[in-house]
C-alpha cells in the first residue's frame, strides 16, 4: 500500500510525516495557528516543513524572544 500524500522529514528535528500540501486543511501543520510575523519568522529559518510540534516549539522560540510570552 502506498501512502496517498508524500512522506517528508522535518527540516529541524528530521521525524518523518505525511506531508499533505495538497490537502492543506488535513495536513498536521494545519493544526499551528501561527501569526503572520510568526510565520515569517519560522521562513527565515527554515525552508522546507516542519512537524507541527517543531511549529509549536518554533513558535514559542519567536513568542518568548518577543516578549510576548
Amino acid at each position: 500500500m502506498h501512502p496517498k500524500h508524500e512522506i517528508i522529514r522535518c527540516e529541524r528535528c528530521e521525524a518523518p510525516f505525511e506531508c499533505k500540501a495538497n490537502s492543506f486543511t488535513k495536513c498536521q501543520c494545519s493544526t499551528v495557528q501561527l501569526t503572520l510575523n510568526e510565520v515569517q519568522y519560522v521562513s527565515e529559518l527554515y525552508e522546507g516543513c516542519l512537524c507541527a510540534n517543531c511549529l509549536l516549539l518554533v513558535q514559542q522560540e519567536y513568542r518568548v524572544g518577543m516578549g510576548i510570552e
